[in-house]
């Protein structure tokens, strides 16, 4: 029986991270995922670096008893040029990458790996995890000190034990498995491993048959866990190739890169090294679309942003998800009929923000509904106050917000504040309140009658003395707060 492999990879920058250093191959012979580390974009280059350096092995037909030695070689080269890298700019010391790679031939697999990433096989139903974390945790659930469960929340645990950093020759964990038709792998970072348990992880893989939504579907169970970290997963089917339709589909894969090692920027800054064919390489934040890129459906190859991983910014966006054969074409951006319009907005923005842009989106329309309503609040409140010496008619309320007048004056009368009685005068002064414009008119209807009965002479008590006239009999001096006389009309009162 001769077997063939249909895959599927997607890298994807997370919700928190502002770069994307993880790494992901998917080819005929050869799958791989790399999580750089290292400051100064070193993480960036040395997960590249380890791809790169790897993917070199996709051509090569090679037997059962040479997969082991090449992969471990390349390892060893990997390592090597990150030193290289190191020596000639030592800012980018503490730069390395974990790798978990796989390289197929004749019927059987091998398996090469170094640090947190993983690689799961789903056989026959169930789900077994086939590498073992380089990991401080891992070493304390190996000594049987803490649960698989309590790793997970443990402070230390993503505390390295082994990784391809430049220091000495890395010593991976090797292994040789003979492989099954329908027997299907999963590589992934510790973005994904790290945050959706195993059993969710399996029923996607059980559930959803095409590699190329699986590993759509297992990013976004990182992303709705929060992705506190780049998620990168690869998601390979063994197939009986002797049938016509999957020979067919096997001669038209083609190999497909993800994550930073995808990056025109760091493969710029990586001159030295021969990346795969998989994308013509552009300027950072470039938004042409161009052939060459991973293959998508029956070897056609297309591009986005995504693909790239870059946005505009030049921070990582969303990995390519191509397959090698049966899968349906990518969504392609469109430009402007001149060449020169913007593209739109890249989905991976949208969905990666999107819990800020619809908290946005729900701030926005809470302060609008909050300003109409106050508004159509603001327009059912009067008074009657006084306006230069005069008693005059208000909409809204006698404060201002941020030095702004939340009132407006709907009409001034001719009616002298200084000609009211006392206690009138202080109530107008200090505002009398109306519920509607007919009551505010009403108000000062009452006071234009207490004015006249001031008048009169000689005038009630509590009204002001008239000038060149008699105080009157119990009249007091204005300088009082008098009490109106019981013949008074009552004031209103607020």
């Amino acid at each position: 029986m001769t077997l063939s492999l249909r895959y599927a990879a997607r890298s994807d920058v997370g919700l928190v991270r502002s770069a994307n250093e993880d790494s992901g191959f998917a080819g005929r012979r050869l799958l791989a995922v790399a999580d750089g580390m290292g400051g100064h974009a070193a993480g960036e280059l040395a997960s590249s670096t380890a791809i790169a350096t790897l993917a070199e092995l996709d051509s090569e037909d090679l037997g059962p008893e040479e997969l082991l030695t090449e992969l471990q070689q390349a390892i060893e080269v990997s390592a090597e040029r990150i030193a290289q890298f190191i020596e000639a700019d030592p800012s980018r010391a503490g730069m390395g990458t974990t790798l978990t790679a796989i390289l197929w031939g004749d019927g059987r697999i091998a398996i090469v790996h170094v640090g947190d990433s993983r690689a799961y096989l789903l056989r026959d139903g169930e789900l077994q995890q086939i590498t073992t974390d380089h990991t401080y945790v891992q070493s304390l659930i190996d000594a049987g000190r803490i649960t698989p469960e309590e790793a997970r929340r443990h402070p230390k645990r993503n505390l390295l034990l082994r990784a391809i950093d430049g220091s000495g020759l890395p010593e991976g964990d090797p292994s040789l498995r003979q492989a099954q038709s329908g027997d299907r792998y999963l590589l992934c970072t510790d973005g994904l491993s790290g945050v959706v348990p195993d059993d969710a992880i399996a029923r996607v893989l059980l559930e959803v048959p095409d590699p190329t939504a699986a590993v759509s579907m297992l990013v976004e169970l990182a992303l709705e866990a929060g992705a506190p970290d780049n998620v990168t997963a690869v998601v390979a089917d063994v197939l009986d190739a002797d049938t016509e339709e999957v020979a067919r589909e096997a001669s038209l894969m083609s190999a497909v890169v993800v994550g930073a090692a995808g990056e025109p920027r760091n493969r710029a800054a990586l001159p030295g090294l021969q990346f795969p064919d998989d994308a013509t390489p552009l300027g950072d934040g470039a938004d042409a679309i161009l052939p060459g890129g991973p293959a998508v459906a029956g070897g056609l190859a297309t591009r986005t942003r995504g693909t790239l991983g870059t946005d505009p910014s030049g921070e990582a966006d969303d990995g390519a998800v191509g397959e090698g054969s049966g899968a349906h074409p990518a969504p392609v951006p469109t430009l402007a009929p001149d060449g020169l319009g913007a593209p739109p907005t890249p989905p991976g923005f949208v969905r990666r923000h999107a819990p800020w842009l619809a908290a946005g989106a729900l701030l926005v329309v809470g302060l609008l509904v909050g300003t109409l309503g106050f508004l159509w609040w603001l327009s059912s409140q009067w008074f009657v106050g006084s306006q230069t010496g005069y008693v005059a008619v208000f909409q809204g309320v006698p404060q201002s917000l941020a030095g702004l007048p939340l009132s407006r004056t709907t009409s001034q009368t001719a009616l002298p504040l200084a000609v009211l009685p006392y206690y009138d005068q202080q109530q107008v002064e200090r505002t009398i309140d109306a519920s509607t414009e007919a009551e505010a008119q009403r108000i000062v209807t009452d006071l234009e009658a207490k004015a006249a009965a001031c008048a009169a002479e000689p005038p009630p008590l509590g009204c002001p003395t008239p000038i060149g006239g008699s105080t009157g009999s119990g009249t007091a001096p204005s300088t009082a707060s008098p009490t109106a006389s019981p013949s008074a009309s009552p004031s209103p009162v607020p």
